[in-house]
């Protein structure tokens, strides 16, 4: 059981209300060089939720990678969907319906 995915007795998890205000999926690829073979390149996948076009969770993780993390950056490419758009949500009598 995932307590941030439930929903019960009437709580509302905190992925949909971060999704509601905006918030979309935000997949980045980080490819970065090896501290011990810098010749030898490894990627890294990094998802959570963030505000486009900003991406300000996504800027706090690379300056936290590049401040405490030894292996240094070659590229970033980022993917990112809103899940729920304004036309796809409409409430009827206190209920959410998606599309």
């Amino acid at each position: 059981m995932v307590p941030n995915a439930t929903v019960s007795q009437g709580n509302v998890s905190e992925d949909f209300k971060r999704q509601l205000a905006g918030y979309g999926l935000t997949t980045a690829e980080i490819l970065y060089r090896r501290p011990d073979h810098h010749w030898l390149l490894q990627s890294y996948v990094w998802q959570n939720y963030d505000l486009f076009p900003k991406f300000p969770a996504l800027k706090d993780f690379l300056a936290f990678w590049q401040e405490k993390l030894e292996g240094p950056l070659v590229s970033v490419t980022v993917a990112h969907s809103k899940l729920i758009k304004p036309a796809e949500i409409k409430a009827i009598d206190g209920m959410f319906r998606l599309h």
